[in-house]
């Protein structure tokens, strides 16, 4: 950790074992200061397009869509750092009382605490991990924010935040810094600022001074960050040479990091892996808040049940050609005979045994298994899933399956006629190398097992290419 800043100085970022913000990218503002709610994801400037988006639309008291984020719950990642690698104390739950829509257009992430004094808030990250700039163009990642209304006392330990992880971090939880964190927004203590941060390299020390990372920050234009709705953006932009990182409030740059600050192998490592998932929380005391108030906090003064609400969230990108594979190879299964972690990625076309299977290059870097129809089926042997078992599973899949196409990605165990374990259905995501991680439930399972995906559908033809799948506890 950082050592506890001053509180009369601007405090540096703390180290964010899994950080922060999103990517984005733009030279122009999409949005200004603006007080009220509601607001619709800004459609693409000319010479833009809209990559992602969630308006938070839900009905009231709704959890946010699982097609598009996955709940973190506990005090860490399974084998990750304790109290999320920051110092944070709350327990994050996956509770509608910490986190729901607000049936106004707004997602709702609120700490509370309880009888006994201890905190639970909420933490959610996207499902889709591959948000990078492509090559020689742009990536913006945009929110429409307001801060939990708060300040002063009854505002010690709230950290609200913003921001995005590199994807090799899934599954690894000992790779940080190096595959890159960016947080657009983070703010503490109820204070009227916005925190843009880089974190990189290694640490402690490196080319991001880590634990601190390369930050900057200012005061909200107009209304101050917590009375109001304001737009927290950050750039990529691999248009220019040397690139450039670059982060806004409500269109006005603040903070600008290059390439060239940053050199080699720090800006590889954060910029050649398969790109970043994007995070939303509101942590309780740790490192940051800490640090700035020169003290332990919450404190007994701080006051629970102040939101932080989310109008939107959006990503876009301009110019380029199409993303290039990562440079970086992808993650290996072990050879035949060896056991593999049920917990790592397991790569797809590293089966044992296979039916109706074809392999083929994957636009993500590697290769993925392809042509998969109704009856097909891949075999690996010797995964272990340890004595707790798995939560649910995920796969990375593409289709350019026909109008009406679709059909069922099923996990069995030890035979490919066992009943499934667990599934999800998939259909047409915009052609067979447009990827998109999908999760499915699945009953428990403990120990070591050979491990089936089968392919189900009512139609003959191709539905689905799978790239590698994972499970989670």
């Amino acid at each position: 950790m950082s050592p506890p800043p001053a509180a009369t100085a601007a405090p540096p970022v703390r180290r964010r074992v899994l950080a922060s913000v999103l990517l984005v990218a733009t030279t122009t503002a999409l949005a200004g200061v603006t007080v009220t709610a509601q607001a619709a994801v800004p459609p693409p400037p000319a010479g833009w397009s809209t990559v992602w988006s969630d308006d938070f639309t839900g009905a009231a008291g709704t959890l946010p869509s699982a097609a598009n984020w996955i709940i973190d719950t506990g005090h860490n990642y399974p084998g990750g750092p304790a109290n999320w690698g920051t110092g944070e104390i709350q327990n994050y739950t996956a509770s509608t009382a910490n986190v729901s829509h607000d049936g106004g257009g707004n997602l709702r992430i609120t700490p509370l605490r309880d009888g006994g004094g201890g905190w639970t808030s909420a933490r959610i990250e996207t499902v889709r991990s591959d948000f990078k700039a492509p090559a020689g163009g742009v990536l913006a990642i945009e929110g429409r924010i307001q801060m939990p209304n708060v300040t002063g006392a009854a505002a010690a330990g709230y950290w609200p935040a913003f921001w995005a992880l590199g994807a090799p971090y899934r599954g690894n939880y000992q790779n940080w810094p190096g595959i890159g964190e960016f947080d657009v927004m983070e703010n503490v203590n109820g204070i009227n600022s916005v925190w843009g941060v880089l974190h990189c390299g290694v640490a402690p020390g490196g080319p991001c001074d880590e634990f601190n990372g390369i930050g900057a920050s200012r005061a909200c234009p107009g209304a101050s960050c917590q009375s109001a709705f304001h737009t927290y953006r950050f750039e990529w932009d691999a248009s220019i040479s040397p690139q450039q990182l670059r982060w806004y409030v409500d269109g006005q740059l603040y903070h600008t990091v290059t390439q060239s600050r940053v050199g080699e192998p720090a800006w590889s490592q954060m910029t050649s892996h398969a790109g970043y998932f994007l995070l939303l929380n509101v942590a309780m005391g740790g490192a940051f808040p800490n640090g700035v108030a020169g003290g332990g906090t919450p404190t007994a003064a701080t006051v629970p049940g102040r939101p932080m609400l989310v109008d939107y969230v959006a990503v876009y990108r301009r110019g380029g050609g199409t993303t290039p594979p990562p440079t970086t190879p992808p993650p290996t299964s072990p050879p035949p005979g060896g056991t593999r972690d049920a917990y790592g990625q397991i790569q797809a076309e590293a089966f044992n045994g296979q039916n109706g299977v074809l392999v083929e290059a994957c636009a993500e870097g590697g290769q993925n298994i392809a042509a998969l129809r109704n009856g097909d089926w891949a075999r690996y042997d010797n995964v272990e899933f340890g004595s707790a078992g798995p939560r649910d599973f995920v796969a990375r899949v593409a289709s350019g399956a026909g109008s009406g196409a679709s059909g069922l990605v099923e996990v069995r165990l030890d035979s490919q006629t066992a009943a499934p374990i667990g599934s999800f259905a998939i259909g047409n995501t915009g052609g067979w190398q447009s990827w998109r991680s999908v999760p499915g439930n699945v009953s428990g399972v403990t120990g070591r097992h050979t491990v089936y995906l089968t392919f189900t559908s009512g139609q003959p033809n191709d539905f689905v290419n799978v790239n590698w799948f994972t499970f989670r506890r």
